[in-house]
């Protein structure tokens, strides 16, 4: 399960249970606790006889519970136990089970039902006869709708949790149709033919009226019949009440008492023999499986061995020699081992049980007859015969990278639906993780463990085969079932090392697929500064212009004279970047993004003909990658990378801005020291907007990226599969897109609009730049800037405190890194001490005015009160008190 759904889960179960309000861990540490102690697959046996005990002491209707539980063991459920032993330790938990009680009350009151019992219910009614009142009357008739509701409401949810699952469990196969004259010859079978409850010849002679010698003769010519699935004179099968029931019989009464007990122990063997054939017959038709086809025909040979047992017993019989004394000590053997073939036959016919299933219960059966070796032996002999095709499936998955399961028996399924080629197309990792998934309930409990690595295996020599190579695994050896795991866990490992290297080679040595990446990071992570200033300058024109006025052609031309007249001109994988104009800028795609499954999702649908944008809102790059290398740089990774450059882009563009600034103030050298006084304050802001624009690039380019960037190439140096580059390069991107604040919207938001005021003040410095005379006399030019100065530091000091609030309550100390570059001196400390100082005296004043009877009207929380020294961040407090401490211990 993935960490996203882990956490899913959860918060609903805190929300459930009520307790998310007065919970002061949070969802994320129980999560993380969960992902550590957590495993795929179930890799121990539990024991519930304790826990079952357990909750029938607790339960008042054990035995409609230990019921419940039987039924659902006689039908394999695997989490059965699992499932029993949590509900075992609720029980001892008194705090879990008064929430659930209070959770499962509220939820009955708000929909008008009960929680009380029926037999609680009927016991209120009053008896027949007897008068009530009209408040009475009342009273019951609530009860009563109550529990109707009650009723109607479970019916309905157990309907449509049965109708889902079976839906979910409905198997993909394209079965062959069964020839019409099997179903036209009911005849044509080894069990019974449907009897009936009385004989059809009535002249038969009651076995009574028989001496004693002539009543066991007679009645061993029947149980040789019965042996064989036909009725006999005296012994008459009757019809079956239900599908899977075991077979029943008559024998006439009038047989000696001493006969007649002695026979009765035969007719188990009788009735054994009727549910092995029926089974072998029923599961011999192509619905059920391979497997079950392999099963049924070793059944078959030992029904074979069983028919000539009863060949030569009938041989004994006609030489005169077959007693019943000595027929019931020939057949000892026989009925063990019938016995022990209908007991299985049973237990699938209950679990419904196809492929993996199959293997997991003859795996158990065989592992629990540990103490009988000749029983054993024969539980062995069907493993090994119902494994034989799952083996091949298996083999042919981890050898070749080939998946042949006509029945969907196996436990990796194939999606048809999603191709390689949408790897471009879909902004989601599923052809990787959802082309070849595992089915849960189709994997042998003695493959649990290595379930993993027989997907992967394949995966790996999928992609191979699907690279136009034919990958043959040089060590491969036929596999057998064997109560030692342990031999086929060590050949599957050698498989998955031969295709996880073999894969890993194809990519990174081949296909060069670390040299993609670093060819990559050159141009989306702007990583080559002289073709990144050298594209700017030839394309700053169209950038201006709007985006339907642009020719994408042009930007492509001004594209490839960048790269050839730059450095980047020695990048073997240059001519693979593309111009791409996005319908979007960039706020609108991460919001759109960020906002997924919540209420404000809606507000951020926009229609992009609604966006009017201009061509450096919409630019951004796009690399064309092909197959197998799209694995790894997938549409959802290029998609991270584009994010990151456009934030990136428009931060260098906010700076080229500002430089302008710079390089059109030196006109003012041109003038009297009288002419520009009031030109001074655009100076200071303008040194102010580019030191914060400047900052905030080195942080992002080389605290956040290139730290990221070593730790990704480190990683891939120790790779070992395909699935570590998959996890180490989405980490890399994850990480770098967080700590440059693209995943957070609150911050996100003053950055922009940071950049906004940066870009409107270079704009008005630039127009205003061409007529200094008129602006000497003017007294708005300097109010504008002191308007600009205002909201720049405002939303500054708003970003700073949103950092420290961030970092405080995340943990991510990245960003205090950004606080050090840009509060060096402690000037923005002093700030915000100096309006927490002034948030503190209005809440003072404010609860002052509360506690006289005022009714006052100041903001009731404050940067100082709603964060401790203790717990907040300030460097430049921090640096001040260091100093302090030191010269006080001077």
């Amino acid at each position: 399960m993935s960490e996203f759904k882990l956490h899913h889960h959860v918060s609903e179960l805190m929300n459930l249970l009520g307790v998310r309000s007065t919970d002061t861990v949070g969802a994320e540490v129980y999560t993380e606790m969960l992902q550590k102690n957590t495993t795929p697959y179930i890799t121990t046996q539990v024991s519930a006889h304790q826990a079952k005990r357990k909750i029938a002491e607790s339960s008042t209707t054990p035995i409609e519970f230990l019921a419940k539980y039987d039924e659902l063991k006689g039908k394999n459920m695997r989490d059965l136990d699992p499932l029993v032993l949590l509900l075992s330790q609720l029980t001892e938990e008194e705090q879990t089970k008064k929430i659930l009680e209070k959770q499962a009350k509220t939820k009955a009151d708000e929909a008008g039902m009960t929680l009380l019992q029926h037999g609680k219910i009927f016991s209120q009614l009053p008896a027949p006869g007897a008068k009530i009142t009209n408040q009475e009357f009342t009273e019951l008739k609530d009860m009563l709708l109550k529990e109707s509701k009650s009723v109607a409401g479970t019916t309905s949810t157990e309907i449509l949790r049965k109708a889902l699952r079976e839906k979910q469990m409905k198997r993909n196969v394209n079965i062959p149709p069964q020839p019409e004259w099997l179903f036209q010859r009911p005849s044509l079978t080894l069990d019974f033919i449907v009897g009936v409850d009385e004989p059809i010849d009535q002249n038969i002679v009651p076995l009574g009226s028989l001496p004693l010698p002539m009543q066991e003769q007679a009645i061993i010519e029947d149980l040789l019949k019965c042996m064989e699935g036909i009725e006999g004179k005296y012994i008459l099968a009757r019809a079956l009440t239900e599908r899977y029931a075991p077979k029943e019989f008559m024998i006439d009464e009038s047989l000696d008492p001493s006969v007649q007990e002695l026979v009765r122990r035969f007719l188990p063997l009788c009735s054994n023999y009727s549910t092995v054939v029926r089974f072998i017959e029923e599961k011999s038709a192509f619905e059920y499986g391979l497997v079950n086809h392999a099963l049924s025909a070793s059944m078959r040979t030992l029904i074979k061995d069983y028919m000539v047992l009863v060949a030569q017993l009938e041989q004994q019989y006609r030489n005169g020699n077959l007693t019943l004394q000595k027929f019931w000590f020939y057949i000892q053997p026989t009925m063990r081992t019938l016995d022990i073939l209908a007991s299985i036959a049973n237990s699938i016919n209950r679990g419904e049980c196809i492929g993996g299933a199959v293997l997991s219960l003859l795996h158990e059966k065989t592992s629990g007859l540990i103490g009988d070796a000749k029983c054993q032996e024969l539980c062995l002999f069907l493993t090994q015969s119902a494994c034989v095709p799952y083996f091949e499936i298996l083999e042919k998955w981890i050898y070749k990278g080939i998946i042949k399961d006509p029945y969907s028996e196996f436990l990796v399924e194939e999606n048809e639906t999603i191709q390689k080629e949408k790897l471009q197309e879909d902004y989601n990792d599923a052809y990787w993780d959802q082309h070849y998934t595992i089915c849960r309930e189709r994997i042998p409990v003695f493959l649990e463990q290595v379930a993993d690595k027989i997907l992967n295996t394949g995966k790996y020599l999928n992609v191979i085969r699907l690279c136009g190579r034919d990958p043959k695994f040089p060590y491969a050896v036929e596999m057998v079932y064997t109560l030692k795991e342990r031999k086929y866990y060590e050949q599957i490992e050698k498989a998955y090392s031969y295709a996880s290297k073999l894969l890993l080679d194809l990519l990174m040595k081949e296909k060069e697929l670390n040299s993609r990446i670093k060819s990559i990071k050159h141009y989306f992570l702007l990583d080559k500064g002289d073709f990144l200033v050298q594209f700017m300058d030839m394309t700053e024109e169209e950038m201006k212009q709007d985006i339907d006025n642009i020719m994408p052609s042009r930007l492509e031309s001004l594209l490839e004279l960048a790269l050839r007249t730059s450095t980047a001109n020695v990048d073997p994988f240059k001519d693979d970047l593309k111009v791409e104009l996005l319908p979007y800028d960039l706020i609108t795609q991460l919001f759109q993004i960020l906002t997924i499954d919540t209420k404000q999702e809606k507000d951020y649908r926009v229609d992009p003909t609604d966006l009017h944008l201009s061509g450096l809102e919409a630019f951004s790059f796009d690399y064309v990658v092909k197959w197998p290398v799209s694995l790894v740089l997938n549409r959802k990774a290029l998609t991270r990378y584009q994010m990151l450059f456009r934030h990136l882009f428009y931060c260098k563009h906010v700076e080229r801005q500002l430089c302008s600034v710079w390089i059109g103030n030196k006109a003012a050298k041109m003038y009297s020291l009288h002419s520009c006084k009031w030109y001074s304050a655009a100076f200071a802001l303008r040194q102010k907007m580019l030191n914060f624009v400047q900052n905030f690039e080195y942080y992002m380019l080389f605290e956040v990226i290139e730290y990221n960037w070593h730790v990704f190439q480190s990683n891939m140096d120790s790779v070992s599969n395909i699935d570590n580059v998959l996890d180490y390069h989405s980490d890399f991107l994850d990480n770098c897109l967080k700590d440059c604040m693209l995943t957070n919207p609150d911050l996100l938001k003053t950055v922009h609009k940071l950049m906004m005021v940066c870009v409107t003040f270079s704009n008005f410095i630039q127009i205003v730049a061409e007529n200094v005379d008129l602006l000497v006399a003017s007294e708005n030019f300097e109010r504008t800037i002191a308007n600009f100065d205002q909201n720049f530091t405002r939303l500054l000091l708003e970003l700073l405190e949103k950092i420290m609030d961030y970092s405080c309550n995340s943990g991510e100390p990245k960003l205090h890194n950004i606080l050090y570059r840009l509060d060096f001196n402690g000037f923005y400390t002093e700030r915000l001490e100096a309006i927490s100082a002034e948030r503190a005296t209005m809440d003072a004043s404010s609860t002052h005015s509360s506690d006289t009877g005022s009714t006052g009207s100041w903001p009731t929380s404050s940067f100082t009160s709603s964060r401790p020294d203790s717990a907040r961040y300030v460097p430049g407090l921090m640096k001040s008190r260091s100093s302090s401490s030191n010269n006080s211990t001077s």
